[in-house]
């Protein structure tokens, strides 16, 4: 067997491992194990976050036609990203009670419609709209302890815009900005290790990163969306 197919098949089982890893942390959030649940989602992230340059290293599109690398990564985000934070959130009652699975409902309802949008991305590796990176979100919700009132409005509020044509960057993809934007991405990825290995203290320099990171992200999708054309050249291979 070609070396080429060989690594394809190792591409595409990776990808598909991430599966592996949600169902995992399904379990956990099951067992209201929420640290070990966002450990495991966020190997699950790593993972989603290797594949792709991976893929197209070995042109995993030509060596394996059949199976589409994309296809299968939106499976598994939808299933990590979307189901898996809509069940943490109504488990945990953090969205209150008795609205806990109208917040799931407009999670999962919500990235349907993102996941099947042929303009999700835009040439120079944006998302249009929310891009349904719950298990971000519903990180957030846990590291600065937000009440449910809170919580509703942030889940309706980015539900809704999943539906708006503002551009959100995508921190591997877009050239722009891009060695600041993964520097940051690996510092807040950083303090999310250190808050969920130590339970969601709330420490203050983690409160700060991901404050400082959400402003930073927030900051770059405006300015692409008011200022900046789009451009190819501004993708990531």
């Amino acid at each position: 067997m070609p070396a080429k197919i060989i690594a394809g098949i190792a591409v595409h089982l990776l990808t598909a491992s991430g599966a592996v890893f949600g169902l995992i942390a399904l379990h956990y959030a099951a067992a209201h194990d929420w640290a070990l649940s966002f450990l495991w989602l966020g190997g699950a992230a790593l993972i989603d976050a290797l594949d792709g340059p991976l893929a197209r290293r070995v042109e995993v599109e030509m060596t394996l036609p059949r199976f589409s690398g994309a296809r299968l990564d939106m499976v598994v985000d939808y299933f990590n990203y979307c189901v898996v934070p809509a069940f943490i959130i109504m488990e945990s009652g953090i969205a209150g009670d008795g609205l806990g699975r109208v917040a799931g409902a407009a999670i999962l309802l919500s990235s349907l419609f993102h996941f099947s949008d042929l303009n999700a991305k835009t040439d120079d590796g944006y998302f249009t709209g929310f891009p349904a990176v719950w298990n971000v979100v519903c990180l957030y919700f846990f590291v600065f302890g937000t009440g449910p009132a809170v919580t509703m409005l942030v889940i309706l509020g980015l539900a809704a815009a999943t539906f708006v044509p503002v551009k959100w960057v995508h921190p591997v993809r877009v050239r722009r900005f891009r060695a600041l934007t993964m520097s940051i991405t690996l510092l807040w990825s950083a303090a999310a290790v250190y808050e969920v290995l130590y339970g969601f203290s709330g420490a203050f320099a983690v409160k700060a990163i991901f404050s400082f990171a959400a402003v930073y992200l927030l900051a770059i999708s405006l300015f692409r969306t008011l200022f900046q054309r789009t451009s190819r050249n501004d993708a990531a291979n």
